[in-house]
C-alpha cells in the first residue's frame, strides 16, 4: 500500500524539513505485523514527493489475532490488510511523521504554519460502506478537491463487477499538520476494521487530531461514530465534548461523574499501591521471568516492563477481550522488536493445567482468587503451586475486615459484583499456610494500603518462597 505527499511550494524541499526525514535516506518505522519504509522518489527545488509504503507481513497478520478484520471465517487467510491503507496507515504516519503532526520543525519553526500546495494519492482506499459519496462528503467540505479511481473486482473478469477499492488523488492548499492530522482520522473512517482495541485513549486520540476542523464538519457524527466502530458509549462522550454540550441535564451529569470520578481516583491510588508493591516483592526476590496470571488490563505487566531486571513477562487471562485491552495499554502494536521480545500475552485459565506456565522465577496473582469459585480452588492451588512451581509467588487478595469502612457497602456483600468470597485475615492466613505447607513453600504475610484499627489494611498480601531454591 503506498501514500504519497507532494508539494510545489518553494522552496519544495521544506517538505523534508517538515517531515524531519532526509530526502537522501531510506528510513522505516515498526508498526504492527510489518513495516513502513518512508523514501523521495523526487526532491528538488521545484517539486517534492514523500511516499510511505506499508510492508505488512501476513504471517505475522496470522500470528496476532486482533490484527485481524473482524467476523469473515478465512480472515486469518484471505483479506486486503497488505494492500490497502488502513488502521496500519494512520499508525504509520503517527509514528513516521510525529512532529510534523504535531506542527513542530526545529530547523525552521515557522513552516508548520506555512499553508502550502500538497496533491496526495492513496492507493488504494477501501469504501465498503458509503464508496466514492462519502470519500468525497469526507474530504470536499475540508476543500481538497477529490479525483477518483474506481477498480473492478478483476479485470479478466468485467462481469464480476466493480470492487470497494478506489485509487484517491486529492489537491490542496494547507499547512502539512492540517493534511497530517485529516489523512489519521478519516483513513480508519473509511476503512471498516482497526486492527487494535477502541478504547477511552481513542476518544482522546480522535479529539486531539480533531481539533480545528472536526467541530465544524458537516460529517462530525459520521466520522465520530465510525472512527470509534460504533461503540455507543465513547461515540456519545465524544460527541458531548466536541459539541460542549450544555444545559441543566447536562450539568446533572457532569456533576455525578465528578463524584464518580473521585471515588476512581481513591481506588486507583490503592491498586497503585498493590502494584508497586507487587513490583517491589518481585525485585527484591531476584525474579527475571516473571508471570502475570489474571493479568487483566496490563497495568502491572506495564510497570515491569519499565524495570531492566525483568527479563521476560508473560501476561495470562481467561478474557481475550482483556488481553486485547493489555495489548492496547502497553502499546505492543508500537513496541520495538527489542521490547517485543520481553513480553507476550496469552489467553488461558487458572485451574486447568498449562505447560505454558511452568519455568519462569515468580509469578503474581494480584486481585485474582477471590474470582475464582470456592469448589475450583483445589484446582488453582495444583495448577500454580504443584505444576508451574514458580520459586515465588506474590499473591494478593482484598481484607474483607475493611469493608467495615466502606460507608456504602452494606453488610454481608462483597466490594465487586463478581466476587465469589471474600476471607478475613485469619480466614487467608490459614488458607496460605496450609497450601505452603503442602506443595513445600515458605510463606510471608504483609498488609496492602495503610492499616486501620482492628480491621487491618484494605488488602492482604502473600509471599510464598519455594522451600530450598534460590533465583
Amino acid at each position: 500500500m503506498l501514500l504519497t505527499i507532494t508539494t510545489t511550494h518553494q522552496p519544495a524541499t521544506d517538505l523534508s524539513f517538515l517531515l524531519h526525514k532526509h530526502p537522501d535516506k531510506l528510513q522505516s518505522v515498526e508498526i504492527a505485523a510489518g513495516k513502513a519504509h518512508i523514501f523521495y522518489p523526487e526532491a528538488n527545488e521545484r517539486r517534492c514527493t514523500v511516499a510511505v509504503l506499508l510492508d505488512i507481513d501476513p504471517i505475522a497478520l496470522v500470528r496476532s489475532t486482533r490484527n485481524m478484520p473482524g467476523d469473515f471465517a478465512l480472515g486469518h487467510f484471505v483479506n486486503d490488510r497488505p494492500y490497502v491503507a488502513s488502521s496500519f496507515m494512520s499508525v504509520a504516519l503517527s509514528k513516521a511523521f510525529s512532529t510534523a503532526m504535531n506542527g513542530r520543525c526545529n530547523k525552521k519553526p515557522e513552516l508548520p504554519k506555512v499553508s502550502m500546495s500538497l496533491e496526495i494519492k492513496i492507493a488504494v482506499l477501501p469504501a465498503p460502506k458509503g464508496g466514492e459519496l462519502l470519500i468525497r462528503k469526507l474530504f470536499e467540505p475540508l476543500d481538497y478537491e477529490v479525483a477518483l479511481q474506481r477498480h473492478n473486482l478483476d479485470k479478466k473478469f468485467s462481469d464480476w463487477g466493480e470492487s470497494k477499492y478506489y485509487t484517491v488523488q486529492l489537491k490542496t492548499q494547507k499547512t502539512l499538520q492540517e493534511l497530517l492530522r485529516h489523512l489519521y482520522v478519516l483513513i480508519p473512517v473509511l476503512d471498516a476494521d482497526k486492527h487494535y482495541w477502541i478504547s477511552q485513549a481513542e476518544v482522546e486520540k480522535l479529539l486531539a487530531k480533531g481539533e480545528g476542523w472536526l467541530q465544524n464538519h458537516p460529517e462530525k457524527e459520521q466520522i465520530v461514530k465510525r472512527y470509534l466502530k460504533n461503540l455507543s458509549g465513547f461515540t456519545h462522550h465524544a460527541l458531548n465534548r466536541l459539541l460542549n454540550t450544555e444545559g441543566t441535564e447536562g450539568e446533572n451529569e457532569i456533576s455525578d461523574d465528578i463524584e464518580n470520578d473521585l471515588s476512581d481516583k481513591q481506588k486507583e491510588t490503592l491498586h497503585q499501591k498493590r502494584l508497586q508493591q507487587v513490583v517491589t516483592e518481585l525485585k527484591s526476590a531476584g525474579a527475571r521471568r516473571v508471570i502475570d496470571l489474571g493479568c487483566g488490563e496490563g497495568k502491572l505487566l506495564r510497570l515491569l516492563l519499565k524495570e531492566k531486571q525483568f527479563e521476560y513477562m508473560l501476561g495470562v487471562d481467561v478474557a481475550y477481550r482483556e488481553l486485547e485491552k493489555a495489548a492496547e495499554r502497553l502499546h505492543m502494536a508500537e513496541m520495538s522488536p527489542k521490547q517485543k521480545e520481553r513480553i507476550s500475552l496469552v489467553q488461558g485459565s487458572l485451574t486447568y493445567r498449562d505447560n505454558r506456565l511452568a519455568g519462569y522465577d515468580a509469578a503474581a496473582i494480584v486481585e485474582v482468587i477471590e474470582h475464582l469459585d470456592i469448589n475450583r480452588l483445589k484446582s488453582f492451588e495444583r495448577v500454580v503451586f504443584e505444576h508451574a512451581q514458580p520459586k515465588v509467588v506474590v499473591l494478593t487478595t482484598p481484607n474483607s475486615e475493611y469493608n467495615a469502612l466502606f460507608d456504602r457497602l452494606a453488610a454481608d456483600t462483597f466490594r465487586h459484583a463478581d466476587h465469589r468470597f471474600e476471607w478475613t485475615r485469619n480466614e487467608f492466613e490459614s488458607w496460605a499456610k496450609k497450601v505452603a505447607g503442602q506443595f513445600q513453600y515458605n510463606v510471608n504475610f504483609k498488609p496492602v494500603g495503610e492499616e486501620e484499627p482492628n480491621v487491618g489494611a484494605p488488602s492482604q498480601m502473600a509471599v510464598f518462597t519455594l522451600k530450598g531454591e534460590n533465583i
